[in-house]
């Protein structure tokens, strides 16, 4: 059987790795007070209740007639229309021409649609029996005045943003954002804006922290860019302290591996303290995580690898939940991502040692099956593979390859990586 040549006795588990994330952060307490319409995906840090009852009176759910009492013909004598009600009052055998949402009148009882009925001048006849209660929406019957809508400790939804709207309720008490500061070692990286032509032998584009800037933003985080570093000692250490400073978390990649120009981990204990370091996943072993202390409190790190799809796999499966509960995300609102089972279209090579996140392309096939195949090539450096996909293999740490036809486990991207 072939051993994961990168195997190591002292390496965490994935599982095990998670759980001390969790253990290790405490959510932020600043809040803020923001207008409703800018708290769309803000996590929410005060119980919000309904100021009116919904629906705020009796009402139509159809055009129609709005009738009083059960009868064969109805006297029309008037109209209600949404945002203009009927003034007066129906007696028995009346009724009045009634549009959606608009109030019922006192003493309406049944509303009958207009295609089941016939008008002949100021007489109305119901094609049908129109029993009492029928197509009403009655006064709070979604909603009452003083209702909790939306419970503190999970992100702000756009249902939540109407729901909260048709309640009147105008502002919302919410966790103030995270703010991340991204930073990346190495001296073979070059800044987007460097034209191909100037590029010397070896040196790559500094992709990671573009794309970790990016997956950031898209879950509501705030990031400060520190830029570049070479891979020095002493730029690592004013590159840490200044991202230290200027945020709640670091997020470095590269540079906290094993290598001899690998200064980022001896640099982070030298300023503070290491907590985790090389785990049983592929690709990620190298990750890291520890704090940098700062004035009465700490900021806290996660060192994720120099290969560009190392680093998004951990981000995705490790720091993604680490800052959920920073955010203020409670426990039963921050889900795991989904998994499922699919069948495999391809063999699959897999060492046992390590969790593998193999990246692959799920759908179902003609027969209604869920399949999945391989998205290409599964180095850590191989972009294209990771672009064509849209769910990770998710293979355990013990198991071995795996064949055409054999059930696997998926995990379909969700955001930012979806």
């Amino acid at each position: 059987m072939t051993i994961d040549t990168c195997l190591a006795k002292d390496l965490i588990t994935v599982e095990q790795a998670r759980e001390a994330l969790l253990q290790a952060i405490a959510p932020l307490q600043e809040t803020q007070l923001l207008p409703l319409e800018q708290c769309c995906g803000r996590i929410l840090a005060e119980r919000a209740t309904a100021q009116v009852d919904l629906p705020p009176c009796d009402n139509s759910a159809m055009d129609g007639y709005a009738l009083c009492g059960q009868a064969a013909h109805y006297a029309l004598v008037g109209r209600s229309l949404a945002g203009h009600p009927f003034a007066g009052r129906l007696g028995n055998g009346e009724c009045v021409r009634i549009t959606t949402g608009a109030a019922l009148p006192p003493g309406a009882d049944r509303v009958v649609m207009q295609e089941h009925s016939d008008l002949h001048g100021d007489t109305l006849t119901p094609r049908q029996d129109t029993p009492a209660g029928q197509h009403i929406r009655r006064r709070g019957e979604d909603v009452r005045c003083g209702d909790s809508l939306v419970a503190p400790g999970r992100p702000v939804t756009v249902p939540d943003i109407a729901l909260l709207a048709a309640a009147g309720v105008r502002e919302l008490v919410v966790m103030r954002p995270v703010r991340a500061a991204l930073l990346s070692v190495g001296d073979e990286l070059r800044p987007l804006d460097t034209p191909p032509a100037d590029l010397s032998h070896g040196e790559i584009y500094d992709s990671n922290r573009i794309a970790l800037a990016t997956a950031l933003r898209e879950l509501g985080i705030e990031t400060v860019d520190i830029g570049c570093l070479p891979d020095n000692p002493g730029s690592i250490r004013e590159g840490l302290e200044k991202a230290r400073d200027s945020a709640d978390i670091v997020i470095t990649s590269g540079g906290v591996s094993v290598g001899e120009a690998d200064y980022t981990r001896a640099v982070l204990e030298d300023l503070g303290q290491l907590d985790l370091w090389r785990l049983a996943i592929k690709p990620g072993k190298p990750f890291a995580f520890g704090r940098l202390p700062k004035a009465g409190r700490e900021t806290l790190f996660f060192g994720l690898p120099g290969n560009p799809v190392s680093a998004l796999v951990t981000l995705y499966q490790l720091v993604i939940p680490a800052l959920e509960k920073l955010r203020g995300i409670v426990d039963g609102e921050r889900t795991p991502p989904f998994q499922g089972r699919a069948r495999l279209l391809n063999p699959i090579r897999k060492a046992p040692g390590r969790t593998d996140y193999q990246r692959g392309y799920t759908y179902r096939d003609t027969d209604g099956l869920q399949v999945v195949e391989s998205s290409g090539l599964q180095g850590s450096h191989i972009l294209s593979g990771f672009s064509r996909a849209n769910c990770f293999i998710v293979l355990a740490r013990e198991s071995g390859d795996r064949d055409t036809g054999d059930w696997v486990t998926i995990e379909p991207f969700r955001a930012p990586l979806g």
